[in-house]
């Protein structure tokens, strides 16, 4: 006996992101999308069967770098959890242990058509810790999870400068930091070195450090200016890990050289003053001149340095500065996914991938369009009320 379809999308106009658009209708069965095309129709005896009526379709959007859930919106110090700085290296805490997955930015996330985000410690350490990927939707967070760990977190530049300068302690310059990372790596390949029965105990830290060097996660490197870039890819040449630069502020100076060594960098966040010195040069055209000399980028909220659900207008701003349309939207779909080693899984339109889907009124990169219906593994986890003007979030 056939199974029944779950979910069907009829008259749709479907970006898949890996192709063509095309107007037509996709089937879901189980979570995942077993067929798309301009010809499906809704097979008999489907669960449940939408009429798109002419609506965009597209997979849910991805923030490949926030700190939502472990810094709170509107909860001060008492929902800040992004930070141990109580120890220049902790590579071994994680962000998952903070999350609250009841916290207002994920159903901020879900108004955007954001249906997948990574999680990061933050940037007041040198080495930070454990990131993790997980959905937007749910009430118990290990359910929620993609992949965990997802890299580990790492910063150069002023922030780890003035934690700890400010502490009259290691490290309070540039070149401090870089000695710290590296002196965390060495003992890590040192420790990967002996053979476990000849180690006095299992060392967390030095076990997440090895992750990194066994190129099981990739590093994660918050890095402004174009000084620390450097640094960054420095140091990831002399230990051999898988590098992904966080930010990128100052990135576009080095383009040639981090497209010919294929380093991704996530751009962002976009919509900012310049707080800081290191964000002098912080503009929203820098994703299109990355994207143009052949960098893979990814653009990012940074939430909540910017609102999680103005990820998609980061993008639109960027085209409007040169950006090329293509690209904007790879930017925070299927180059995201790569980052966070989901591409199997999510960013894109295909059989076999996870039906993480979003309805959106028209075209996304249209600031007056909205998400009118969000879906996780086929599950409607979000719908706008057109009457009441207002999002309305499945029970978590």
């Amino acid at each position: 006996m056939a199974v029944k379809p779950s979910l069907v999308i009829v008259n749709a106009h479907i970006v898949p992101v890996e192709g063509e658009p095309f107007d037509g209708g996709l089937v879901v069965n189980a979570g995942k999308i077993t067929e798309l095309g301009p010809k499906v129709k809704a097979p008999r005896g489907s669960t449940e069967v939408i009429d798109a009526q002419g609506q965009w379709l597209l997979p849910g959007f991805i923030d490949a770098h926030t700190h939502l859930g472990v810094h709170e919106e509107a909860e001060g110090s008492m929902g800040n959890d992004t930070n141990e700085m109580t120890d220049p290296v902790t590579a071994a805490v994680r962000a998952l242990d903070g999350i609250n997955p009841r916290e207002m930015g994920f159903d901020d996330a879900l108004s955007g058509g954001i249906t997948t985000v990574n999680v990061n410690p933050g940037s007041g350490n040198p080495v930070g810790g454990l990131t993790v990927a997980l959905h937007t939707h749910g009430g118990y967070v290990d359910d929620m999870v993609l992949r965990e760990p997802s890299g580990l977190k790492a910063a150069l530049g002023e922030n780890p400068k003035r934690v700890y300068g400010e502490k009259k302690q290691t490290p309070s310059t540039r070149l401090g930091t870089a000695l710290v990372i590296r002196k965390a790596f060495q003992e890590a390949q040192d420790y990967l070195n002996t053979p476990a029965k000849d180690r006095k105990a299992k060392d967390l830290k030095l076990e997440a450090l090895g992750l990194v060097l066994r190129r099981e996660i990739p590093w994660r490197q918050h890095a402004h200016r174009a000084d620390d870039i450097a640094t960054a890819v420095r140091i990831a040449e002399e230990f051999g890990y898988e590098l992904v630069i966080d930010h990128g502020t100052e990135a576009h100076l080095l383009a040639p050289m981090l497209a010919e060594k294929k380093i991704p960098v996530l751009i962002g966040p976009l919509f900012t003053s310049r707080s800081k010195m290191e964000l002098r040069n912080r503009s929203i055209a820098n994703p299109g001149k990355l994207a143009a000399a052949g960098v893979e980028i990814s653009i990012i909220t940074d939430h909540p340095v910017v609102p999680i659900h103005f990820l998609v207008h980061q993008a639109t701003l960027a085209i409007k500065e040169g950006l090329d349309r293509e690209t904007a939207l790879r930017s925070i779909t299927i180059n995201p996914a790569k980052v966070l080693g989901l591409e199997g899984r999510i960013g894109s339109l295909k059989t076999g991938k996870d039906a993480d889907l979003v309805l959106w009124s028209g075209d996304p990169l249209d600031v007056m369009q909205r998400a009118t219906e969000v879906f996780i593994a086929g599950k409607s986890v979000y719908h706008y009320d057109q009457e009441n003007r207002a999002g309305v979030v499945a029970p978590r």
